[in-house]
């Protein structure tokens, strides 16, 4: 599809302003318009209906949502926030946006806000799978100095249909294994998460997704085909469900340090003291206890 170069003014969508905001259409043209409330700690959703046909005119449709800030300023326009769209195209179901550096100097997690606006209202499309951001041609980073690459709309998780909640700062200690396998490492990592989930699944997730590979000498501790069946905490105990992916060994990491990279990694937690871990919601019988607590022995430190 040809590129588009946005600039504002350039449509004629007056008519259709006044829907961004006010009262709440319904219908199968009616778009989900997603703002960025007033003190920049969450999402909020507002309803649209579409009045434009055909890709590039409903893409820019939205875009001007995405652009009017509401006259009783209720909430922020996630494209009104400092920064300009330099261009937008659209290709193989791929959104490219590149916008100035003014985007840069957006807060950390207001950015994120800001991020989880556009990909959530502009994914709606249907020819529109992934938003990618760049900045004056330059790949976009986040506050952990990762590469923002293609975002989906699942990738910012929904409160209750009306807001996405605040995304907080983490800064978690997690325990990887070593070189041979038979010890544990920690390291900090920093990065932001949404508080719809528990900050103990947060760091579940982030062990499965191993080593960031910013620090050499760290290893996946976890198969990383595992999936997460759920996480809860109650009484200073973490219970950790998990399929069955979990005792198949990579890495030759025995079963024995993949519960206590977990195990040691919640207990970082200030309201974790013990940790269950499960697969497919028993206990497996190789296990050898339900409960598991902190176990020193098997940290090391890279100079070790």
């Amino acid at each position: 599809m040809k590129k588009l170069f946005w600039a504002l003014g350039c449509i004629a969508l007056l008519a259709g302003l006044a829907s961004c905001g006010g009262e709440e259409p319904q219908g199968a043209d009616v778009y989900q318009i997603y703002t960025v409330n007033n003190s920049e700690t969450k999402v909020e959703v507002h309803s649209h209906r579409m009045l434009s046909a055909g890709g590039d005119a409903m893409l820019n449709e939205l875009v001007e949502c995405l652009s009017t800030s509401p006259d009783k300023l209720e909430y922020k326009a996630p494209l009104a926030m400092g920064f300009q769209i330099l261009s937008m195209d659209v290709s193989d179901g791929k959104l490219s946006m590149d916008v100035d550096s003014s985007y840069l100097k957006l807060p950390a997690t207001t950015e994120v806000l800001v991020r989880a606006a556009i990909v959530r209202t502009l994914t709606q499309l249907p020819d529109v799978r992934y938003v990618g951001i760049t900045v004056e041609g330059q790949q976009l980073f986040d506050n952990a100095g990762d590469v923002v690459g293609l975002m989906s709309a699942d990738l910012f998780i929904d409160n209750d249909g009306n807001e996405i909640n605040t995304y907080e700062l983490a800064r978690v200690r997690l325990y990887f294994a070593n070189a041979e396998g038979d010890k544990l490492i920690g390291g900090y990592r920093e990065k932001y998460y949404s508080t719809n989930i528990p900050k103990e699944r947060f760091v579940v997730e982030e062990l499965i997704a191993g080593p960031s590979g910013k620090v050499e000498g760290l290893y996946p501790s976890i198969n990383p085909e595992v999936k997460i069946v759920s996480v809860t905490t109650q009484d200073g105990v973490c219970y950790v469900n998990l399929d069955s992916s979990f005792l198949t060994v990579v890495n030759n990491v025995s079963t024995e340090l993949s519960i206590y990279s977990i195990v040691n990694s919640l207990v970082e937690l200030s309201n974790v003291n013990r940790v269950q871990i499960l697969v497919n919601g028993e206990v497996p019988a190789s296990f050898g206890s339900s409960v598991f607590e902190r176990n020193l022995d098997y940290i090391v430190t890279l100079e070790q």
